[in-house]
């Protein structure tokens, strides 16, 4: 049974009431078409955790007969008289919605697949690495609100194999997925304006990528410090880091080869050095002649660096050299045009973002803020849930390049729009 601590949560009181052990909660968690670990249901009922997926959420409220918010609050013994456990779920789905019904009868047998082994099967590894292929891809393209829980478990689930008794060969495979899992974290952390949090998740991932002693992923998470760096203002950390992942990059031959240089040039365009940005440009366009995509590329999504990215980054790097504006229009507009395509599987919401916001500001260095207006114009319209902080600090940089144009003037209807953008950015938007 749960043991007979003082309970932290209405949760924690309710699974004790059962007198149940935490894998027979799970065990009967996963019958209802949920997916959780005993670590963290655990934590959950610890009120170490209050992060949820909606499908977590509604399999406890199924199963205590109480939402989640009143489940990980706070217990207390007075509440002892109101806090009544529910009876056993019927088992009834009534979500009417066929796909959510799909994806909850496939969480279940994903953790049934895991819990019935003792040590992780070949089938069982495949699916851990289907969780965090599916996490990598889906990153770049749907909003956050939208895949932050499920990522959080997925995380979860890969600490919780390393801390239980696994076969020796999968342990280097583990640490790597747990690398690719904090290194999509730490983006999840910069993108919600919090680069502490994120270069925290992203040392972790280092320390998982040496353990798995993976070169490409050493370079991919120096490519993430770097670009957590980079929007949070501090170029010459973001240069450091580029430049500390290059020998990795080097070993490997993958994209990161590319990623790496193309992101210091951004961080040497922001310290106004155009001989330096102009070099690291012409070494990631270099870099492509021996690229050989490995294991980290396959995961595809966030976990690679494709020619559509390298486009975006080089207008970013122009768009902010004085003297580079007309090959800051060729690149700002090839970059636009390459994420016009939203089937394609290099799209990614927040790199269109970036590439119409660096358009934006070509256009105000000619003159033309009627045409800066109209590039920046999707971006505008992006919901809350799509404006990350890289989006944000985008469309900042267009107010910025007309507010030093000296034409504020005329421009103060479309300053006026940035500046309602961006008092509502993705970290005010409801959880």
């Amino acid at each position: 049974m749960a043991g007979r601590y003082a309970p932290k949560t209405v949760l924690a009181h309710l699974i004790q009431r059962r007198n149940q052990t935490y894998s027979e909660i799970v065990a009967e968690f996963v019958e209802l078409g949920g997916t959780i670990t005993e670590r963290h249901l655990r934590r959950l009922a610890s009120g170490e955790r209050a992060g949820t997926t909606p499908q977590t959420r509604r399999t406890l409220q199924r199963m205590f007969g109480k939402p989640v918010e009143e489940l990980l609050a706070p217990y207390v013994a007075e509440q002892a008289a109101q806090v009544v456990p529910a009876p056993a779920a019927s088992g009834r789905i009534t979500t009417g919605n066929e796909m959510e019904v799909l994806d909850m009868a496939a969480s279940r047998a994903r953790a049934f697949a895991l819990a019935a082994q003792s040590g992780l099967g070949s089938e069982a590894m495949e699916q851990v690495y289907d969780d965090v292929r599916h996490a990598a891809q889906a990153y770049p393209q749907r909003p956050l609100p939208e895949i932050l829980g499920q990522l959080v478990e997925t995380q979860d689930l890969v600490f919780g194999l390393l801390e239980s008794r696994q076969r020796p060969e999968h342990h280097r495979q583990l640490y790597f997925l747990a690398g690719v899992t904090g290194g999509l974290l730490a983006k999840a952390s910069h993108d919600l304006g919090n680069p502490h949090a994120a270069l925290t998740q992203a040392r972790t991932a280092f320390m998982c990528a040496d353990n798995a002693d993976h070169h490409g992923l050493r370079a991919w998470v120096r490519g993430l410090q770097s670009l957590v760096s980079y929007w949070a203002g501090n170029p010459h950390d973001s240069v450091r880091y580029a430049q500390l992942g290059a020998g990795y990059a080097e070993q490997a031959n993958s994209t990161t080869s590319v990623w790496l240089p193309v992101s210091e040039a951004r961080a040497w365009a922001a310290l106004g050095n155009p001989e330096a940005t102009r070099a690291a440009l012409e070494r990631a366009e270099e870099a492509w002649n021996s690229v050989q995509n490995d294991d980290l590329d396959a995961m595809g999504g966030l976990c690679t660096f494709g020619r559509n990215r390298q486009l975006y980054y080089a207008a970013d790097a122009l768009a902010q050299l004085p003297g580079e504006v007309e090959q800051a229009q060729r690149y700002s507009t090839q970059a636009v045009d390459a994420y016009t395509d939203e089937s394609h599987p290099e799209w990614a919401f927040g790199d269109a973002a970036g590439s119409h916001a660096a358009m934006a500001i070509t256009r105000i260095a000619s003159g033309e803020l009627d045409g800066a207006a109209d590039a920046l114009a999707p971006v505008l319209t992006l919901p809350t849930e799509r404006r990350i902080n890289g989006v944000v600090h985008s469309a900042r940089r267009v107010h910025q390049a007309l507010r030093q144009s000296g034409r504020a003037d005329d421009a103060r209807e479309l300053q006026e729009e940035i500046e309602s953008f961006t008092r509502t950015p993705m970290q005010s938007f409801p959880r």
